[in-house]
Formats: C-alpha cells, sequence, structure tokens
C-alpha cells in the first residue's frame, strides 16, 4: 500500500449530535416520509420488475483489452486478460421496503470470480452483505476507512482500507481510492466511514469507478492526476434538487466528463432501485441529449446489464 498526500484532504467527522429533523437524516436534506413511502415503497411495490438475467458469455481478450459487464445500478465486472474485479456488487432484489426494478443482468451463480471486490461505500446498495457472503472465493476487498469492520464474516481473505489518494498493487494492478462528496454512514449514528471512488491501473489501461458524488472540484484533481480513459459516472437520483448535495446529475456527469479528460463515458447508478422523484428513464435520456449538445455523444456508451463491451 502506497500513501500520497493529495490536494484535496479526508473530512473530518465533526461533532455528532441527534437530527432536529426527518429532512436531516441524509445530507441531502430532502426527506419526506410520506412522498418517500409513495415514491420509493408503494408505487414500486406495484410495478412489475423488469429487466431479465442473461447467460453469462466470457469475453475473449487480448491483451491491453477490458471487459465492463454492467451487472446494473453501480454494480459492475471488470476483466482484463488475467484478471477479474467487481465494483459494489448487488444482487438484491429488496433493499429493506426498496424493490428492485430492474433485474441484475446475470445470475449471481454465473458470476465468475473475482480475485479482487472494490467496495466504494457502506451504503446498503452499495454494500450488499448478502451478495458478497456468496461471492466465490479466495479474494480480497478494498474498502475505504472504516469500513472494514462490516466485511466480517463475509468470507474474505484479506481486506485493505484506504484514505483518499492511497493505492494499493498487486501484480500489476494498481488500484487508488480517490475523493468524492459524498457521506458513509451505514447507521444514522455512524459517522467515522470513509467513502470514495476507485481508479484502476492495469495493462496500459486507466478505469475510474466514481462510486457516489455530487460534482465537486475534485474531479478536476482526478483527472489531473490520472486522466482515466473510461469513467464510470452515476446519473441518477438527483431530483428533487437537494439531492444533487450527494448524487450527480447527467449534466453533471458531462461536465465530470469532461474535468476528468476520459474518453468514453459509462453511465450507471439509474434504473434500477427507485432512488429519488426523477422519472426511472430519464437520466439515460437526458444524457443523450446533453452529450449530443455537448458534442460528446460519440463517447457515451450506455451498456446493457448483463452483457459484456468491450474497450
Amino acid at each position: 500500500m502506497n500513501a500520497v498526500t493529495g490536494m484535496t484532504s479526508k473530512p473530518s467527522p465533526g461533532r455528532r449530535r441527534l437530527p432536529r429533523s426527518l429532512k436531516e437524516l441524509t445530507p441531502s436534506n430532502t426527506f419526506d416520509p410520506g412522498a418517500f413511502f409513495r415514491e420509493m415503497v408503494w408505487k414500486p411495490f406495484r410495478t412489475r420488475r423488469q429487466g431479465h438475467h442473461r447467460f453469462f458469455r466470457p469475453p475473449k481478450l487480448s491483451e491491453g483489452e477490458v471487459a465492463l459487464t454492467w451487472i446494473g445500478h453501480a454494480s459492475f465486472l471488470i476483466q482484463f486478460t488475467d484478471l477479474n474485479v467487481l465494483v459494489d456488487p448487488n444482487f438484491a432484489n429488496w433493499l429493506f421496503l426498496l424493490k428492485r426494478l430492474r433485474r441484475a443482468g446475470l445470475h449471481l451463480k454465473d458470476l465468475p470470480s473475482a480475485e479482487l471486490v472494490l467496495l466504494t461505500h457502506a451504503h446498503f446498495d452499495h454494500f450488499h452483505k448478502p451478495t458478497l457472503r456468496r461471492l466465490p472465493s479466495p479474494r480480497i476487498a478494498v474498502v475505504p476507512w472504516g469500513v472494514a469492520d462490516l466485511t466480517r464474516g463475509l468470507g474474505f481473505d484479506r481486506v485493505l482500507e484506504l484514505e483518499w489518494w492511497e493505492s494499493f498493487t498487486r501484480h500489476g494492478l494498481k488500484v487508488t481510492l480517490t475523493p468524492a462528496k459524498h457521506w458513509g454512514a451505514r447507521t444514522l449514528g455512524d459517522h467515522h466511514r470513509g467513502y470514495g471512488g476507485f481508479l484502476l491501473e492495469h495493462q496500459g489501461r486507466r478505469l475510474f469507478h466514481a462510486g457516489d458524488s455530487a460534482y465537486f472540484d475534485g474531479f478536476k484533481e482526478i483527472g489531473d492526476r490520472y486522466a482515466p480513459e473510461i469513467a464510470l459516472l452515476p446519473i441518477g437520483a438527483y431530483y428533487p434538487e437537494g439531492m444533487r448535495n450527494v448524487h450527480l446529475g447527467p449534466d453533471d456527469a458531462v461536465q465530470v466528463f469532461h474535468d476528468l479528460r476520459a474518453r468514453w463515458l459509462v453511465p450507471m447508478h439509474y434504473g434500477t432501485f427507485r432512488l429519488s422523484f426523477e422519472d426511472m428513464e430519464e437520466p439515460p435520456a437526458r444524457l443523450r441529449d446533453l452529450a449530443q449538445v455537448a458534442g460528446v455523444g460519440n463517447h457515451v456508451r450506455i451498456l446493457e446489464e448483463g452483457v459484456p463491451t468491450v474497450f
């Protein structure tokens, strides 16, 4: 593990206090119990789950090629000729009261073994213990600071915690935890856990998975340091406007794409779980339109769940 001091510093947990209202239960300050139940629970409960599991066909890769398989939400399988990496795997049909509205792109039993599992933060839609418990082993988990204790009993052979800008290197692969504008608490009084994105470097390729984040100047710093070729960027859960305190919208993702100086924009974090009030089909449609206006429409790759795409 190699620590690198960066301009963007780790946030201080601050002093703990009880929330003064239900809106303070999340940093977005938009929580309304009635609207939450109606839009996130009742309507999805009455909505038929879409999509289907595909039979997974491993891609044939040459040295230097990378295949991305979008499982759904923020979950990806990243494959090189000699390495499989999972990021935020989640095969849940339910997250407590939240229904999965699109099936995972493949069956968990068909998932190839991954030597490395990257977990961007401890939120239940990104850190799903039942999924992690069922993954084939042996495997290594890489997590932000303060998250390792949540991996106990999940079958990992080794768990590494990183601070922002710290890196883990193994067999030619380098993984760096990058800053984000989000939060990492798993429970209400849980303020010590970290969060971030991951920069992967292997076989001459650079990929960036942003995890969860609002827009902030840190993306420019990531671009200056790494200029990743492929950027996996969240585009959903941005309405009402207060959600942008912690999430990107499609317009933000286009700006982040420019800040990173990336070649390909692969959207994620939409269409799987209803986490906000915009229409489920709106984020990718808006992204296409905005990317065309910005002159980067040919650089957006919208993946189909369960279908490997070679870059």
